[in-house]
């Protein structure tokens, strides 16, 4: 792939942020601080861009088509996800590398309309994928890929937190997790399960899924979520993921034919157990920051926007993540296994 100088990336190119939420403060935080120096932003609610504008110094847009008449080099799509496609496919045909938060989108409408624009002109494309970062994950994926636990058998993700302690600063009922309007609902949200399953597995072949809500919480979406998947490598994994939990529940089990693997996202630890050594070997990151990951990524992104080095996760594996997730949802309603 062409490249182009990492330091003219940080100091050149412009940077367009589009949606200025949490996810949005974080990604311009952060640009800022791997040196970043031109970064744009738009989001309808403007009192959002003149807050990036007094806390970063960013230059801010009161509406899309004039942020990407400007110019952006690069384009972080960091609004809900029913916005996400329409939103990537103007800046892409604007020519603009794109970075798109998960999930893709809230359906595969646009997607493959996406897909052709951005391969037909070339474009880099890096979709959310902040686990794949984490050193405990990053260890047990070089831990598989060596062959430390032979053959594996069965996996399990799982993933819960009680949705009114995400933001507390703010109403959880407008967020849009709690929108069937905006792409919300616990499946799409929190597709970081599904999304490093197949970074460990490889593509999916067939889902079995339930979904539903049992709890009070005032929202119009799904609360919990269960899935099997089977993966064309012949490996099962459960997924569970919900908004109840009153602890945080970040964890992952690995269990191969010659030993067992534990990560876990709090505390930030990894273990592995050889049945050939009878032991248990242990690696932690007690002052990890959640941050860290973020940081990680978008180093990335900017190497890959130099061409220094392949996206680790680009728009067509994303579709594919995307249309997993959508089975879990589409097996559920339908009362059956989808293959695809």
């Amino acid at each position: 792939m062409p490249t182009t100088a990492l330091s003219e990336v940080r100091t050149q190119w412009p940077f367009l942020v589009v949606g200025v939420g949490s996810i949005g403060k974080r990604h311009i935080a952060n640009l800022r601080r791997v040196g970043v120096r031109r970064i744009w932003a738009y989001d309808p609610q403007i009192e959002r861009v003149d807050e990036a504008e007094a806390r970063w110094g960013v230059r801010g847009f009161s509406s899309l088509e004039d942020a990407l008449a400007a110019g952006p080099k690069a384009v972080l799509v960091c609004s809900p996800p029913v916005y996400h496609v329409p939103q990537a496919l103007a800046a892409a045909r604007a020519g603009a590398h794109l970075f798109v938060e998960k999930p893709l989108s809230a359906s595969l409408e646009g997607v493959d309309e996406l897909l052709a624009e951005v391969e037909a002109r070339g474009l880099k494309t890096l979709v959310g994928c902040n686990f794949r970062f984490h050193p405990g994950l990053q260890r047990l994926r070089a831990a598989l890929q060596e062959g430390a636990l032979g053959r594996v058998l069965f996996a399990r993700a799982e993933f819960g937190q009680y949705l009114p302690d995400w933001h507390p600063w703010e109403d959880y009922r407008q967020g849009y997790s709690a929108r069937r309007d905006l792409g919300g609902g616990v499946v799409l949200d929190r597709i970081h399960e599904i999304d490093y399953l197949v970074w460990l597995f490889g593509p999916v072949e067939e889902v079995t899924g339930w979904v539903g809500r049992v709890s009070d919480l005032d929202i119009e979406t799904e609360d919990l979520a269960e899935a099997w998947l089977r993966f064309r490598s012949g490996v099962r994994a459960a997924v569970h993921v919900d908004y109840l939990n009153r602890t945080y529940t970040c964890r992952a089990e690995v269990v191969a034919a010659e030993g067992t693997a534990w990560w876990s996202f709090l505390p930030h630890e990894f273990r592995l157990y050889r049945a050939a050594e009878a032991e248990t070997r242990a690696w932690s990151w007690p002052h990890y920051e959640v941050n860290d990951m973020y940081l990680a990524q978008t180093e990335h992104f900017l190497r890959v926007l130099a061409g220094e080095e392949p996206s680790a996760k680009d728009l067509r594996q994303a579709r594919h993540i995307l249309e997993v997730a959508l089975a879990v949802k589409a097996s559920a309603e339908q009362g059956r296994s989808i293959r695809l």
